[in-house]
């Protein structure tokens, strides 16, 4: 075991140890030496892990280990991330799974995106005909929709799961009842958190311990989060949809407890019980595209993300991108980015209301009709037009441009692969950081405002925008968790979190290690741009201060400074079978790659 997995699982041991003996858990002011270290590549046999943080990578490789499978490890490493990223996801919130099964070579998807009240319509997020302002629909009861990711746990396990849920609940209630060690990062977006949190009560309460963010090196508890986990594994999900805790995500998104002299407008929602009883998974056919002989497998609408990486990754096949200067290899990057948004925008949404033309969108044949609008000296002009995939014109845009509509951009990803070959690509999220800000009294978990990721109203009312609120509709999402295969055998799987970056965060990582011959960790390490059918492209502090960006404002590009961009984690089988497991070495204070049996360097 590494060093990073080998720390995260004796905080695990004390704890359960401390259980057994019935010590007190340790003080939420007591220092700790350091939290657990952060590796960011992980190379061996039996399995790996790679997500954001070391104790619930150490979570998913401890089930591995105990003879789990990738959904297996999957599921504990999301439960613990709801424990030590709670800002980020939980059972609050939902997501997207794409899972490859070993033995059927076949990939599948769960779509476990959050649903807008049945009672929701175009105008939710309106008043008096005119859009409220983000703030209003993010902290609120109003932005927040049925949570997906319990059943996507449920759903999951039982297609391919080997373990019962209360047995992988397991290890992040102990890490909920003693605490983890609080770092940089944690105590950062605390504190981005601190005034919304302190408007309501249990969000105070439980993330400003004395009314301040905890100090980086204290142990962090969430008892409540604990039995709640321990409620769960007991009597099921079905608890969360049909039962106690159902009634308690109802009357908190109805009436949002606010702390009395708040300021804060806070509207209530309109989730219902018969909201939280009627929320289903879908199976969906995963998105299919093929590059450089490989198959990419992503995730279809109600993600924009699956069908958004395909026509890029199309696009750019029929450029020579392994030999093409760094300025051209960005240029072409960009310009496929910018184009594939721009479709994006007007043809994906929830296909449940929306005719979303997959098929034609992952098409070849226009996806070359779209790429040769790129010029290699000259740059396209944002917001683009889209094109019609049903009928393809070559260089052609088909009616009027739209700007692309606001996405927030907090989520987190991890990938799993067990000792079978069996992988797990999973993005799970509560929008943004902290979500609605809203805690469930006496529950230990953040809401999701996830019905924000709406178009709270057209950007342009002569465009059709099929992203606008519904009944039981599924917000449009960007998350691209993906996987790549390579004669029904897995080579790659990745994802990040980041909103609408995490498609230009998957696709440039799937570019620089495919094409640019980067190796994993490097490609996930490499300084991102990002451009999203947008008058100007960001980027990474790296490629601001280069020369590359100098060669590419020659060519009539322009740019705005984004200080992170994503956050990813991927899993590589290697040509002697070993797993190499990759994170990132900075972003959000590094990453955690795991694997079974360590076995030196690829």
């Amino acid at each position: 075991m590494g060093r990073s997995a080998a720390r995260s699982m004796t905080v695990l041991a004390v704890a359960a140890s401390m259980v057994s003996l019935g010590a007190a858990a340790p003080s939420a002011t007591t220092p700790l030496v350091a939290p657990p270290p952060k590796t960011p590549v992980a190379v061996g046999h039996g399995g790996a892990v790679a997500s954001v943080d070391p104790d619930a990578s150490a979570a998913g490789i401890e089930v591995l280990r105990r003879g789990g499978n990738a959904v297996d490890a999957a599921v504990a490493t999301a439960a613990a991330l709801g424990v030590t990223e709670p800002y980020s996801a939980g059972i609050g919130g939902g997501g997207f799974l794409v899972h490859y099964d070993a033995r059927s070579r076949t990939v599948h998807t769960i779509d476990g995106r959050e649903t807008a009240p049945r009672s929701a319509g175009p105008g939710l997020f309106q008043e008096n005909g005119k859009p409220i302002p983000f703030a209003e629909g993010q902290t609120s009861g109003l932005g927040v929709g049925t949570p997906g990711t319990p059943a996507t746990w449920d759903t999951a396990l039982d297609r391919w799961g080997s373990r019962s849920l209360g047995e992988l609940l397991k290890p992040a209630e102990r890490l909920a009842w003693h605490g983890f060690t609080v770092d940089a990062t944690f105590r950062s977006q605390t504190e981005a958190n601190q005034e919304r949190f302190a408007d309501f009560p249990d969000s105070a309460e439980l993330f400003l311990p004395g009314g301040k963010p905890p100090v980086v090196g204290t142990v962090f508890k969430n008892p409540d989060l604990a039995r709640t986990y321990q409620q769960i594994g007991r009597k099921g999900v079905s608890t969360l949809y049909r039962g106690d805790i159902a009634k308690d995500i109802v009357r908190t998104v109805r009436k949002p407890p606010v702390a009395d002299g708040a300021t804060r407008k806070v509207r209530p929602g309109d989730l219902t019980t018969w909201d939280l009883r009627a929320y289903e998974t879908i199976d969906r056919a995963p998105t299919r595209v093929s590059y450089r002989g490989l198959d990419v497998y992503g995730m279809a609408p109600s993600s924009s993300g699956g069908t958004s990486v395909g026509e890029a990754l199309n696009i750019l096949e029929r450029t020579d991108l392994a030999k093409a200067p760094q300025a051209q290899y960005l240029h072409r990057f960009i310009e496929a980015s910018r184009i594939a948004f721009a479709d994006r925008g007007r043809w994906v949404g929830d296909p449940a209301f929306e005719d979303v033309p997959v098929k034609e969108l992952l098409s070849q044949r226009f996806a070359d009709s779209r790429g040769c609008l790129i010029k290699a000296d000259a740059v396209l002009t944002s917001p683009l037009a889209p094109g019609d995939p049903r009928r393809p014109v070559d260089c052609a845009t088909t009616g009027k441009a739209a700007p692309t509509t606001f996405e927030g951009e907090n989520t987190t990803h991890l990938t799993t692969a067990d000792k079978w070959g069996n992988v797990v690509a999973y993005t799970l999220t509560i929008e943004s950081t902290g979500g609605s800000g809203i805690t469930v009294p006496g529950r230990g978990f953040l809401l999701n405002n996830e019905l924000t990721d709406f178009s709270f109203a057209p950007a342009d009312p002569a465009v059709h925008d099929p992203n606008l609120p519904g009944p039981s509709k599924r917000p449009r999402s960007s998350i691209s968790p993906t996987i790549v295969l390579d004669e029904g055998r897995p080579v790659l799987a990745l994802g990040s979190p980041g909103g609408a970056t995490i498609i230009t965060t998957v696709l440039q990582t799937l570019t620089g290690r495919l094409d640019r011959g980067l190796p994993l960790v490097e490609a996930i390490a490499a300084p991102r741009a990002s451009q999203r059918n947008q008058t100007t492209t960001e980027l990474e502090p790296a490629l601001w201060n280069s020369s590359l960006r100098a060669d590419l404002e020659k060519i009539g590009h322009a740019f705005r400074q984004n200080p992170e961009i994503g956050a990813a984690t991927g899993i590589e089988r290697l040509p002697d079978g070993r797993w190499l497991a990759a994170a990132e070495k900075v972003r959000r204070g590094g990453g955690s790659a795991m694997v079974v049996r360590p076995s030196g360097t690829p």
